[in-house]
């Protein structure tokens, strides 16, 4: 057994998808057959090979279609569009209008990808963001030497039509975002689940070194196109084609998809069940709607998912900026921004094999967000040393980006059913988001190059993070103690009934 996959050593007796009661002979476990173990082994490399390259690279134009304004700016787009944009007010808009639109879009439309089948959504989705991030240019056929029907057409050549696309890009994106760690949580165990999120999450750091790799390209291109129109084109239509893909390549639920035989669909649907209670089929627990509303670990999580957004939203739309005023030209800057994110993908991943290794994620969140906070104050007080400041952006991709992949994780099976899931996860990734839009504001072009402001309050919400982590830790290991004596330890991975109560079952118990 691979460390890697970490695969259980208990499976339910019965390999269906019958009612479980709270009965001790229906909650039995056996310790798995070295036979059965490698037939998990092969249902778990399957499901990567089939899920992980789509949904990372979705990930990765999700992420440079809503990040590569950071780079365009350096491209000239305030000159074109925004009037130069003196204040740098406008641009902050431009940026700050697509978490509007992603806020308000992400709890419903996550209830109501569990009503369609899971493929046909993400492709809706990300044929919906790419059409809207090619919409924000427009090319005449004079402009190009292949016909202008191969591209969207757009009017987006002032601030009113940036800020459209913007808000359209976010309308998509809600639809897909929240809804992966659900989906993921359909075909992997809670010790699987960390790093499959930290491989699709880290795409978004893998996001910010491509992209800064593309703009620094793009920069060196002799084209009559300007190079920030140019950018949107490149990274805008890939997700259309993805998309199409996504139809024929992403698997729907366990119990319906056609890529599994008789036996594989069997084991998919046990492991879908350990640990927790699998829906089946298309439906929505209503009750489970308003348990989520009442949760104050989800309010709490989007405490956590507040200051990591403002430093995401900051990071993505000002890294290029920030390292400008280092004294780089502006292409340097561009390519100056890709270590920074290589490094953080490999932090990420490195964070979250272990905290699914030690099945534990607050203690690993909280080490996260410190080493973010240490960033930002190397930033506030080693004002004149370029070398410190640029290992500061290192500590502050690399906190960042660890932190929030390792807690759409926990949320992912700390919520118990998959209606609260559809709830929680994007509750919390609601109110974080809020951060993104802080963080699209207290980087004004007006306070550089020292943006001391910025800094100082990115500083204060990472380190209020890393406390809200500690706090939700003790508080899952003092009701995992509490239920414990209550009514006994239980098997580790045994099936539990959560349709009723969701995570209050008395078998359930939290990942601390």
């Amino acid at each position: 057994m691979t460390k890697d996959t970490q695969l259980t050593k208990y499976a339910s007796e019965k390999l269906d998808s019958e009612p479980l009661d709270e009965s001790d002979d229906q909650q039995k476990v056996h310790a798995l057959t070295d036979e059965e173990l490698e037939e998990e082994r092969k249902l778990v490399r399957k499901l990567d090979l089939r899920i992980l390259p789509i949904a990372c690279l979705l990930y990765l134009f999700a992420y440079l279609d809503r990040s590569n304004l950071g780079n365009a700016r350096l491209q000239g787009l305030p000159e074109d569009v925004l009037g130069g944009d003196p204040t740098g007010h406008l641009f902050d808009w431009v940026v700050s209008v697509f978490y509007f639109s992603y806020i308000l879009c992400q709890i419903p439309a996550t209830i109501t990808s569990k009503l369609f089948q899971p493929r046909i959504w993400m492709a809706c989705a990300a044929i919906g963001w790419g059409v809207a991030s090619t919409l924000m240019v427009r090319l005449s056929v004079a402009s190009c030497a292949v016909p202008a029907a191969n591209f969207a057409q757009s009017t987006a050549f002032n601030f009113e039509g940036l800020v459209v696309c913007r808000l359209l890009i976010g309308v998509f994106e809600a639809g897909f975002g929240p809804a992966i760690p659900l989906y993921f949580s359909l075909f992997y165990t809670k010790a699987e689940m960390g790093l499959r999120m930290a491989y699709w999450f880290g795409f978004a750091a893998v996001a910010g070194a491509f992209g800064g790799l593309i703009a620094f390209g793009i920069q060196h291109a002799e084209t009559s196109l300007r190079h920030w129109k140019l950018l949107f084109i490149v990274e805008g239509i890939p997700p259309i084609f993805l998309g199409i893909a996504t139809l024929y390549v992403l698997p729907n639920r366990p119990e319906s998809t056609s890529i599994f035989n008789d036996r594989e669909r069997k084991i998919a649907i046990a492991r879908m069940n350990r640990a927790t209670r699998g829906d089946v089929g298309a439906t929505v627990n209503k009750e489970h709607i308003y348990l989520a509303f009442r949760d104050w670990r989800i309010y709490v999580g989007g405490v956590i998912y507040f200051g990591l957004n403002c430093a995401l939203a900051s990071i993505s739309a000002f890294l290029p900026t920030i390292i400008a005023t280092f004294g780089y030209t502006n292409a340097s800057a561009q390519l100056l921004t890709v270590p920074p994110y290589a490094v953080a993908a490999v932090v990420l991943i490195s964070f979250s094999k272990a905290s699914d290794l030690k099945q534990s994620r607050g203690i690993f969140m909280a080490i996260a967000c410190s080493i973010s906070g240490i960033g930002y104050l190397i930033l506030l007080f080693a004002q004149h040393s370029v070398r410190a400041r640029y290992f500061a952006t290192f500590c502050i991709t690399s906190g960042t980006y660890t932190t929030i992949g390792i807690t759409i994780a926990w949320f992912a099976h700390n919520l118990g059913s998959e209606t609260k899931k559809a709830t929680g996860i994007p509750m919390f990734m609601a109110i974080g988001q809020c951060g993104s839009i802080l963080g699209s504001h207290i980087f004004p072009k007006s306070e550089g190059p020292h943006y001391t402001r910025g800094f100082a309050v990115s500083c204060s919400l990472a380190f209020l993070a890393a406390l809200c982590s500690v706090i939700l830790s003790i508080s899952y290991r003092v009701e995992n103690a509490r239920r414990d004596q209550l009514y006994g330890k239980v098997v580790p991975d045994e099936p539990v009934d959560t349709q009723e109560l969701a995570d209050k079952a008395p078998n359930f118990r939290y990942v601390p």
